[in-house]
């Protein structure tokens, strides 16, 4: 099937588009990107709107796109530059909860369809769990088409109100950054030696470290194994406010933990790595779980959000909250290689089944075609 194209017939403008995103998580950032990427090839003219840390990080404008610094908050001069940037847009698609309430307030009396994106689930509780739920039921009541990475989020904006709620091909751009066979001191074995897993199983979590993450559970499953011979070595890749903490933690009961803080390469972590960990307590599309499978990395992940849907029987999963189910997972891995190995194989089976990138551009820009094209008289 040839891919969708927004070239106008006749001589007409091409679509324009405005990507709203709040500087985002990784997962979302590099959505957005690639979705930047995937649209300007089709002739679609793509302005992303984001703090300019974002644009640093992810190199919005290399794909061809505008970038307008709006910072991320809702002050009215923020609001002010996002509805000045959106003013000549034939459609809005904005990224995550925040970012679509700010474009719903820019685009108020306009209108300019906008098109929502929810990655995940904001985290939240007391009067800010009440805040977020207004949120998203402004967010939806404005949205022409709201989308969800999986399938509990899409039920989760009906819930809240949507008139139009699908599923979104959300493809993971390409296959995580292996180590460059080519450059020795990137090989796993200079990786391991680096972070002291030498003769050792070294074990990976990559992460915010904030509390919703379970890095209170790992430490709790990293007591358990601690007994093998030899110790594993969990290696947790990632900043956030409880850093002090969980390295506090670690000290004080002697755990054979190592926070190493924001990495770069992730996906040469994972090369490195005997088993990939993701204990978080809510997760939709997981990058790590994602890289995991593409690099055949057995992962143990808790069954929680999209992780189910997302690996299928590519991965073991554990409660959430149990660490002991969690030790006795990875305990039961590093003791059975040839359970490993089936992960790997069913791991990239499980993975080749995903949306690829240019599928996730066609299923955007048919819903971009849907909303913005002239309907016929009745």
């Amino acid at each position: 099937m040839s891919p969708v194209t927004s070239n106008s017939p006749h001589g007409q403008s091409p679509l324009r588009t405005v990507q709203v995103l709040g500087g985002g998580n990784a997962g979302s950032s590099a959505h957005v990107r690639s979705l930047a990427a995937g649209l300007v090839a089709r002739g679609v003219r793509v302005t992303v709107c984001v703090p300019a840390e974002a644009e640093r990080a992810y190199d919005f404008t290399g794909t061809g796109a505008e970038h307008v610094h709006v910072p991320r908050s809702s002050d009215p001069a923020s609001v002010a530059a996002l509805r000045a940037a959106c003013a000549q847009a034939d459609l809005v698609h904005a990224h995550g909860l925040h970012a679509s309430f700010r474009a719903a307030l820019a685009l108020s009396g306009r209108g300019t369809p906008l098109v929502v994106t929810w990655h995940n689930r904001a985290h939240a509780e007391g009067a800010r769990a009440h805040l977020l739920r207004l949120l998203e039921r402004r967010v939806v009541k404005v949205a022409a088409v709201v989308l969800g990475s999986t399938s509990d989020l899409v039920d989760r904006a009906r819930r809240t109100g949507a008139r139009d709620a699908r599923l979104a091909a959300v493809a993971l751009p390409g296959p995580g950054r292996a180590a460059e066979r080519d450059d020795p001191d990137r090989l796993p074995p200079k990786i391991r030696a680096e972070l002291g897993a030498t003769g050792r199983p070294l074990l990976i979590a990559i992460g915010a470290l904030d509390r919703y993450r379970g890095h209170d559970v790992l430490l709790d499953a990293a007591r358990v194994w601690r007994r093998l011979d030899p110790q594993p070595l969990l290696v947790i890749a990632g900043e956030g406010p409880l850093r002090a903490p969980l390295q506090r933690r670690i000290e004080e009961e002697g755990l054979p933990v190592r926070l190493i803080g924001r990495r770069d390469d992730a996906g040469e972590l994972l090369a490195a790595a005997d088993l990939a960990l993701l204990p978080g307590s809510w997760e939709s599309r997981s990058v790590l779980a994602q890289e995991a499978l593409h690099a055949r990395v057995p992962l143990v992940a808790t069954a929680v959000g999209g992780i189910p849907d997302l690996v299928g029987d590519a991965a073991e999963l554990v409660p959430d909250g149990d660490p002991e189910a969690l030790a006795t997972a990875v305990m039961d891995l590093l003791a059975d290689p040839d359970r490993c190995e089936r992960l790997r194989l069913s791991g990239a089976q499980q993975a080749a089944g995903w949306p690829t990138e240019d599928e996730t551009v066609t299923q955007i820009l048919s819903v971009y075609d849907e909303l913005t094209q002239p309907q016929p008289l009745p």
